[in-house]
C-alpha cells in the first residue's frame, strides 16, 4: 500500500497542474446567429443573419456577454475548456487535500 500524500505534496500537485492552464476563463462560448441593422440586408431577408461568437459569464449573479472577434473565438475555447478542467482540479485537490490531512492526525 503507497504510503499518503502530504498536505504539501497535494500543494505541489495542484500548482503543477494549474500551471499547465493557460489561458483560462470561466464561462461558455456560443455561435449565434443574429439579425444586422441594414436595411434590405440579403442575408438577414433569408433568415440567415450573421454568426458571431460570444462568451457568457456570470457577475455577481448576472448574466453578461461579451463580443468575440472571430480571430479569437478558437483560443477563447480552448480558455473556457482550460476553466472547466481547472474546476475539476479545485474538486480533486479538495478530495487529496482532505485524505492528507486526515493521514497526517492519525
Amino acid at each position: 500500500m503507497p504510503r499518503p500524500e502530504t498536505p504539501e505534496e497535494v500543494r505541489r500537485w495542484f500548482l503543477a497542474e494549474v500551471a499547465k492552464l493557460w489561458p483560462v476563463a470561466g464561462g461558455s462560448l456560443s455561435l449565434r446567429k443574429s439579425p444586422c441593422m441594414r436595411d434590405h440586408c440579403a442575408a438577414c431577408e433569408a433568415g440567415e443573419g450573421h454568426p458571431s461568437y460570444i462568451l457568457y459569464t456570470r457577475t455577481g449573479g448576472q448574466r453578461a456577454s461579451l463580443y468575440v472577434p472571430d480571430a479569437l473565438a478558437a483560443e477563447l475555447a480552448r480558455a473556457v475548456a482550460n476553466g472547466r478542467t481547472l474546476r475539476a482540479l479545485l474538486v480533486e485537490a479538495g478530495r487529496r487535500y482532505l485524505h492528507a490531512r486526515k493521514a497526517r492526525r492519525r
